[in-house]
């Protein structure tokens, strides 16, 4: 059974950087798109950003593009995503999600993502 973990996640200032990754046990990155999405107690969740089994291609929110950026470590079976210029409004619980069938592009649909990790909470101070 594959399991996510993220990390990277904290307390930081508006206008301040994180990193988060998300790491695998159990099963593989490689070769599966993979996808991160954000979500607040008692919301729906929003998503963030998403790359390709190849790492060729990204979707990204439109409330993040230009901000944040997802990468990936084939060899490490690492994601990442790099947060800039955070805002408060960034502030939530962010997971890191592996799509179900591999060598896909990449999705901003949860549907399209069958393992899921617990989240690493962000939070922006203003």
């Amino acid at each position: 059974q594959v399991q996510l973990v993220e990390s990277g996640g904290g307390l930081v200032q508006a206008g301040g950087s994180l990193r988060l990754s998300c790491a695998a046990s159990g099963g593989t990155l490689t070769g599966y798109a993979v996808g991160w999405f954000r979500q607040a107690p008692g919301k729906e969740p929003e998503f963030v950003a998403a790359i390709a089994a190849s790492g060729g291609s990204t979707i990204y929110a439109d409330s993040v593009k230009g901000r944040f950026s997802i990468s990936r470590d084939n060899a490490k079976n690492m994601v990442f995503l790099q947060m800039d210029s955070l805002k408060s409004e960034d502030t939530d619980v962010y997971s890191c999600a592996r799509d179900i069938v591999p060598f896909r592009l990449g999705s901003t649909r949860e549907s399209a993502y069958g393992y899921w990790g617990q989240g690493t909470q962000v939070t922006v101070s203003s």
